[in-house]
């Protein structure tokens, strides 16, 4: 698993007013690079600002601007899935951006607020900000330092991904779904596949875009018999691959379920790997 956690901290109420740039990366659930830094917003700062973060004229006049850290930036985000904890830090960068008359990053944003809403019922509409939540789940940081922010976003994104048995991929389908769907009966999570199937036994995951949404075909594969789950693992004797969406592929030509089945493979497990079309055939049959 592999994305990018970034925060940020403003000056004033402006949100181009840029003074601190944390980033996260992590890599098979662990933190394996870091970069922050403050950043000279050439405006001044608010009294209310200061109190929050504590970052002040004196302590950015020798730091960087904007402008001098942004290709470092765009370095580190490239072609990676990055997490941010509610609109602040995306549209924060956006803006700098803009008033700085500099083409908008291409980033693949990823909120992890949305996350939280469809991970933890007490969170679904009230309660989902930074601080509280890393508090509930017993993460410590030091709230309001850029580095520390991303780094609890990221930690808390590991625990949603872990809970409800999902790659990080699979949130950018299910952030655009409502945050109750499976309180309608659709579908849930992971399904057990009917005794009576011709696939009985089976353990079916998905991965890309189907004909049909997630929910539907989980339940058409539970149907024939298949146990369906979210993750690729050992178990897993059958992965059916939709269309790939190259942005959420993070520069690969797989999603990281499509790559994890093959390296089982290539292992000695035995998992079939089957297209849209190839599923389409098992439902007709």
């Amino acid at each position: 698993m592999n994305f990018i956690a970034l925060d940020v901290e403003t000056a004033n109420a402006d949100y181009s007013s840029i003074c601190q740039i944390g980033v996260a990366e992590f890599f098979n659930d662990q933190i394996v690079n870091t970069w922050e830094t403050l950043i000279n917003p050439k405006d001044y700062f608010d009294l209310l600002n200061i109190s929050i973060h504590g970052i002040n004229e004196e302590k950015v006049k020798n730091s960087p601007t904007f402008v001098q850290v942004v290709d470092k930036l765009k370095e580190l985000t490239k072609d990676k899935i990055i997490i941010h904890h509610m609109p602040f830090d995306r549209i924060a960068i956006n803006r700098a951006c803009e008033y700085n008359d500099i083409d908008k990053l291409e980033i693949n944003w990823l909120d992890s607020a949305k996350i939280v809403r469809r991970t933890w019922s007490e969170f679904s509409y009230s309660g989902y900000g930074l601080f509280n939540v890393a508090n509930y789940l017993k993460i410590s940081f030091k709230h309001h330092n850029a580095l520390e922010d991303a780094i609890a976003a990221g930690k808390i994104v590991l625990k949603a991904c872990e809970l409800k048995n999902m790659d990080i991929n699979d949130w950018f389908e299910r952030v655009r779904k409502p945050i109750n769907i499976y309180s309608k009966g659709s579908s849930v999570p992971n399904l057990e596949g009917n005794p009576e199937g011709s696939l009985f036994g089976e353990n079916a995951v998905f991965t890309g875009s189907l004909f049909i949404t997630r929910a539907e075909a989980a339940k058409l594969a539970s149907d024939l018999g298949c146990n369906v789950s979210n993750s690729v693992n050992k178990k897993t004797t059958m992965l059916i691959v939709g269309k790939q969406e190259t942005f959420k592929l993070a520069g690969y030509q797989k999603s990281s379920k499509h790559r994890k089945a093959e390296k089982l493979i290539t292992e000695g497990y035995e998992i079939r790997i089957l297209s849209e079309d190839d599923f389409k055939e098992l439902l007709k049959n």
